[in-house]
Protein backbone atom coordinates (compact mmCIF):
# COMPACT_ATOMS: atom_id res chain seq x y z
CA UNK A 1 0.00 0.00 0.00
CA UNK A 2 1.38 3.42 -0.93
CA UNK A 3 0.48 6.60 0.92
CA UNK A 4 0.88 9.81 -0.99
CA UNK A 5 -0.61 13.09 0.13
CA UNK A 6 0.13 16.62 -0.94
CA UNK A 7 0.99 19.23 1.64
CA UNK A 8 -1.57 21.88 2.39
CA UNK A 9 -0.42 25.46 1.93
CA UNK A 10 -0.57 27.60 5.04
CA UNK A 11 -0.61 31.33 5.52
CA UNK A 12 2.66 31.26 7.49
CA UNK A 13 5.39 33.42 6.01
CA UNK A 14 8.06 31.27 7.67
CA UNK A 15 9.03 28.33 5.46
CA UNK A 16 8.73 24.91 7.05
CA UNK A 17 11.75 22.67 7.37
CA UNK A 18 10.55 20.16 4.78
CA UNK A 19 8.93 22.52 2.31
CA UNK A 20 9.40 21.16 -1.21
CA UNK A 21 10.94 17.92 0.04
CA UNK A 22 9.49 14.43 0.25
CA UNK A 23 10.23 11.73 2.81
CA UNK A 24 10.13 8.19 1.40
CA UNK A 25 9.88 5.42 3.99
CA UNK A 26 9.75 1.65 3.84
CA UNK A 27 7.48 0.66 6.74
CA UNK A 28 7.98 -2.92 7.97
CA UNK A 29 5.93 -5.13 10.30
CA UNK A 30 5.36 -8.85 10.69
CA UNK A 31 2.46 -9.08 8.25
CA UNK A 32 3.19 -5.99 6.18
CA UNK A 33 -0.29 -4.68 6.90
CA UNK A 34 -1.49 -3.49 10.29
CA UNK A 35 1.43 -2.09 12.31
CA UNK A 36 3.28 -0.86 9.24
CA UNK A 37 0.19 1.06 8.16
CA UNK A 38 -0.26 2.49 11.66
CA UNK A 39 3.28 3.83 11.77
CA UNK A 40 3.05 5.09 8.17
CA UNK A 41 -0.07 7.12 9.00
CA UNK A 42 1.51 8.47 12.17
CA UNK A 43 4.75 9.37 10.36
CA UNK A 44 2.76 11.06 7.61
CA UNK A 45 1.09 13.33 10.19
CA UNK A 46 4.38 14.22 11.87
CA UNK A 47 6.32 14.89 8.67
CA UNK A 48 3.52 16.90 7.09
CA UNK A 49 3.47 19.13 10.18
CA UNK A 50 7.08 19.94 9.26
CA UNK A 51 6.13 20.69 5.66
CA UNK A 52 7.37 17.47 4.05
CA UNK A 53 5.56 15.49 1.42
CA UNK A 54 5.33 11.87 2.51
CA UNK A 55 5.31 8.48 0.83
CA UNK A 56 5.40 5.09 2.51
CA UNK A 57 5.31 1.53 1.31
CA UNK A 58 4.29 -1.18 3.77
CA UNK A 59 5.88 -4.64 3.63
CA UNK A 60 6.72 -7.61 5.83
CA UNK A 61 10.39 -8.42 6.54
CA UNK A 62 10.49 -10.87 3.62
CA UNK A 63 9.50 -8.10 1.21
CA UNK A 64 12.25 -5.64 2.15
CA UNK A 65 14.80 -6.64 -0.50
CA UNK A 66 12.22 -6.58 -3.30
CA UNK A 67 10.86 -3.22 -2.19
CA UNK A 68 14.37 -1.75 -2.04
CA UNK A 69 15.08 -2.96 -5.58
CA UNK A 70 11.94 -1.33 -6.93
CA UNK A 71 11.89 1.89 -4.91
CA UNK A 72 14.03 4.69 -3.53
CA UNK A 73 13.62 5.12 0.23
CA UNK A 74 15.24 7.41 2.80
CA UNK A 75 15.01 4.92 5.66
CA UNK A 76 13.25 1.84 6.99
CA UNK A 77 10.87 2.19 9.96
CA UNK A 78 10.22 -1.23 11.49
CA UNK A 79 8.22 -2.96 14.19
CA UNK A 80 9.51 -6.43 13.22
CA UNK A 81 13.26 -7.03 12.89
CA UNK A 82 14.84 -6.56 9.49
CA UNK A 83 17.70 -9.06 9.58
CA UNK A 84 18.96 -8.46 6.06
CA UNK A 85 21.85 -6.12 5.37
CA UNK A 86 20.54 -3.02 3.62
CA UNK A 87 22.13 0.20 2.39
CA UNK A 88 19.75 2.57 4.14
CA UNK A 89 19.22 3.36 7.83
CA UNK A 90 16.83 1.24 9.87
CA UNK A 91 14.90 2.88 12.71
CA UNK A 92 12.98 0.91 15.33
CA UNK A 93 9.40 2.28 15.35
CA UNK A 94 7.81 0.15 18.10
CA UNK A 95 7.86 2.92 20.70
CA UNK A 96 6.85 5.50 18.08
CA UNK A 97 3.79 3.42 17.27
CA UNK A 98 2.81 3.04 20.93
CA UNK A 99 3.44 6.72 21.69
CA UNK A 100 6.17 6.18 24.29
CA UNK A 101 9.10 7.61 22.33
CA UNK A 102 7.72 9.69 19.49
CA UNK A 103 10.26 12.48 19.98
CA UNK A 104 13.22 10.11 19.97
CA UNK A 105 11.99 8.43 16.79
CA UNK A 106 11.47 11.77 15.06
CA UNK A 107 14.89 13.03 16.19
CA UNK A 108 16.54 9.97 14.68
CA UNK A 109 14.50 10.24 11.46
CA UNK A 110 15.33 13.95 11.12
CA UNK A 111 19.01 13.20 11.70
CA UNK A 112 18.86 10.73 8.81
CA UNK A 113 17.12 13.31 6.64
CA UNK A 114 19.78 15.90 7.57
CA UNK A 115 22.47 13.49 6.39
CA UNK A 116 20.55 13.14 3.10
CA UNK A 117 20.23 16.92 2.73
CA UNK A 118 16.47 16.93 3.26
Amino acid sequence: MLFKKKNKKSDNAVPLRGEGKTVRVLSVCGSGTVSSTMIAVKMQEKFEELGYGFQATEVNPGGVKTALMSGDYDFIAYTSPVEEEVNIPKINAVNFMTGFAEEEFMEEALRVLDELGK
